[in-house]
């Protein structure tokens, strides 16, 4: 079997983020003005009154929640955006004509939009710094977890770029599903704090172990085992693969 063709991915990776250099100041100020805005509102007004969780200075304690909130709804975005445009213009037919593969594709617009949400993540880590003291208690498990997640919601949103059939479909996911799930999956707050039944329905929310998993890299604790965590994350990103699979074996809103 042929290794990779990497000229092609290559080619793709840097088109993608040729496109996000074009609005680099807008995409980087925009998530450290975002993150700035949630410490004054989180930070001092809900802090003031709210110290401490868990033994754990509350401006610190929501810094993860902020990291995974972002990061979550940029790798949707530009995945699922990097996808839908050669499909709206067209052009997805000289792709798919091309000599590249599936997997090729894939790597190459999958990568580039988990860079940019990787720079975005980190972005946010680096504002978040100037306001809280912050200790990262296994910084290469952080980082690890970073960019798992990246690619993760960045294959999510690969399929959501697929699925959709117009620009109003790419921002139903995001907005209606995505964001409620994460502000209601402990993003500001410990699960362990909500009376039942709300507790136990939480654990429903498959963000809940994301955010949990991703809190623990950084504190050593979590709402969470940090195991169940990895196991869920591992399982998202098994399942996306094998739904993209199937979409490039069957031609899924590829082909007309």
């Amino acid at each position: 079997m042929s290794g990779l063709n990497l000229h092609a991915i290559r080619a793709i990776y840097l088109f993608e983020l040729h496109r996000f250099q074009r609005t680099l100041m807008t995409g980087l100020l925009v998530p450290a003005l975002t993150t700035t805005l949630y410490f004054v509102v989180f930070g001092s007004a809900i802090g003031s009154r709210m110290t401490e969780i868990d033994g754990i200075a509350y401006g610190a304690f929501i810094v993860p929640g902020l990291i995974m909130l972002s990061m979550f709804t940029e790798s949707i975005f530009n995945a699922s955006f990097g996808i839908y445009m050669p499909k709206y213009s067209g052009t997805i037919y000289e792709l798919l004509s091309a000599p590249v593969s599936a997997l090729e594709t894939i790597i190459a617009y999958v990568g580039a939009a988990a860079t940019k949400s990787m720079i975005v993540g980190l972005v946010i880590l680096a504002t978040a710094h100037l306001f809280v003291d912050l200790p990262i208690a296994h910084p290469v498990a952080m980082l690890l977890f970073m960019l798992v997640i990246a690619i993760s919601f960045c294959l999510f949103g690969f399929i959501l770029g697929i699925w959709a059939q117009s620009f109003e479909q790419l921002q139903v996911i995001p907005l209606l599903v995505v964001m409620p799930m994460t502000f209601l999956g402990g993003a500001f707050y410990s699960i362990h704090m909500l009376p039942e039944p709300w507790r136990t329905a939480t654990m429903f929310n498959p963000v809940v172990y994301l955010i949990s998993g991703f809190r623990w890299t950084f504190f050593g604790k979590g709402d969470v085992a940090m195991g169940v965590s990895v196991a869920f994350v591992s399982g998202m990103l098994v399942v996306c693969l094998a739904v993209i699979a199937w979409m490039f074996k069957t031609g899924y809103r590829l082909k007309k």
